[in-house]
């Protein structure tokens, strides 16, 4: 790819020149008229910085543990359904990295590479993403494999009891491209074979794959039944109790967003949480994740461990979130558009931009370690309760 690579924006511009509109805009986009989406990563310029001067921090240490799993970095690749379509193996390949630089992968459900082959390419811990796609039998068929395979949590999304209204795929002809009747994919053809060396790859990778991990009673489930699949599988806390019994270890909640749901997973038997709006991709104008972790982390009260995605374009990002509290982060759009713009290398450099960010802003904070970073390192100019 052309071009210095010197923020995550670099990896976004270059993975808008070579994918499809209709695939860079899955990555891209968000709900209705994207207020959370863009909130999510302004709201870091309202939390400002609190350095201690004259302290020299010569090293960092970023190592931390998450459900007792000890990981190199702060920083945990959030799970991003069908990002096969990306890149060739992308989740294979996103896990590698992962591996690599010490830290964990999250496989989503709906991935296009079987969670056997995923778990093989990582020499770190793998987390499971969990939705209820076919009902509970497919989703204890699949929590088996993920066991027998060394998977060490499971993660399960609250928060897509339907699909969010994400008005880039209609007007870029998502349903009609899916469809597979040419009459109706005829107008949204050209913008894709606009995009040769990318078709090329995708077509080499099997093109339009089923997901190999949602397996129904007439073979694993197909793409096209992503959005009616998730409206039937909605999950309430009360179905924690059964994916408890199906599963011998950690669950995580993902998609807390109030102080009263954090209370009603944790009674529920959640081991840990991750305050998350989806990207800004299901419900429009919730408050951005920054703003309510200090309500999250309240509820919570230290029974658990609670994590933080949303928004993080920047090293300094990942440091404001764990200074307000969070355990780790996780982070989707950030290695995503560096998975679509170059693959593994491109993986790398959005984990290396972050990471250089981080050290970085640590020195400059004199914080020389993530365990030390607290909220005395941060101002922070909303109430820790919402307005009664």
């Amino acid at each position: 790819m052309s071009g210095a690579v010197i923020d995550i924006s670099d990896l976004r511009r270059q993975a808008q020149r070579r994918l499809p509109r209709v695939v860079f805009d899955y990555i891209d986009g968000g709900a209705d008229r994207e207020v959370t989406l863009r909130e999510n990563s302004r709201v870091y310029d309202d939390v400002l910085f609190r350095p201690q001067s004259g302290v020299v921090a010569p090293t960092v240490d970023t190592r931390t543990t998450v459900l007792g799993q000890p990981i190199d970095i702060p920083i945990i690749l959030a799970p991003i359904g069908s990002s096969r379509m990306f890149w060739p193996r992308a989740e294979a390949v996103a896990a590698a990295v992962a591996g690599s630089i010490g830290t964990i992968y999250t496989l989503s459900t709906l991935s296009g590479t079987r969670l056997e082959e995923v778990k093989a390419a990582t020499s770190g811990p793998c987390w499971y993403q969990l939705y209820l796609c076919g009902g509970r039998d497919v989703a204890r068929a699949a929590i088996a494999r993920a066991a027998a395979v060394g998977y060490s949590a499971l993660v399960v999304t609250i928060d897509t009891p339907v699909a969010g209204n994400r008005e880039r795929d209609p007007r870029n002809g998502t349903k009609a491209i899916l469809s597979g009747n040419p009459l109706k994919m005829l107008p949204f053809l050209p913008h894709i074979a606009s995009r040769p060396r990318w078709l090329l790859s995708f077509l080499a990778d099997g093109g339009l794959m089923r997901f190999p991990n949602v397996v129904l009673p007439e073979g694993p489930m197909r793409y096209a039944d992503v959005a009616a699949a998730l409206e039937a599988a909605a999950v309430s806390f009360d179905d924690l109790k059964w994916i408890r019994a199906a599963w011998n270890g950690p669950i995580v909640v993902k998609g807390v967003h109030t102080g009263d749901d954090a209370r009603r997973a944790i009674d529920a038997g959640a081991d840990a949480l991750i305050v998350s709006n989806h990207g800004g991709r299901q419900l429009d104008t919730v408050a951005p994740t920054l703003r309510v972790l200090p309500e999250v982390l309240e509820a919570a009260g230290g029974r658990v461990e609670v994590l933080f995605d949303g928004g993080i374009r920047r090293g300094s990002d990942v440091v404001k979130a764990l200074a307000i509290g969070a355990r780790a982060v996780l982070v989707g759009r950030a290695y995503a558009y560096g998975l679509a713009a170059n693959g593994e290398r491109g993986v790398a450099q959005a984990m290396d931009i972050l990471m250089a960010g981080l050290h970085r802003t640590m020195k400059l904070l004199g914080c020389g370690a993530v365990r030390d970073l607290n909220r005395g390192f941060v101002q922070i100019p909303w109430d820790v309760y919402p307005a009664e």
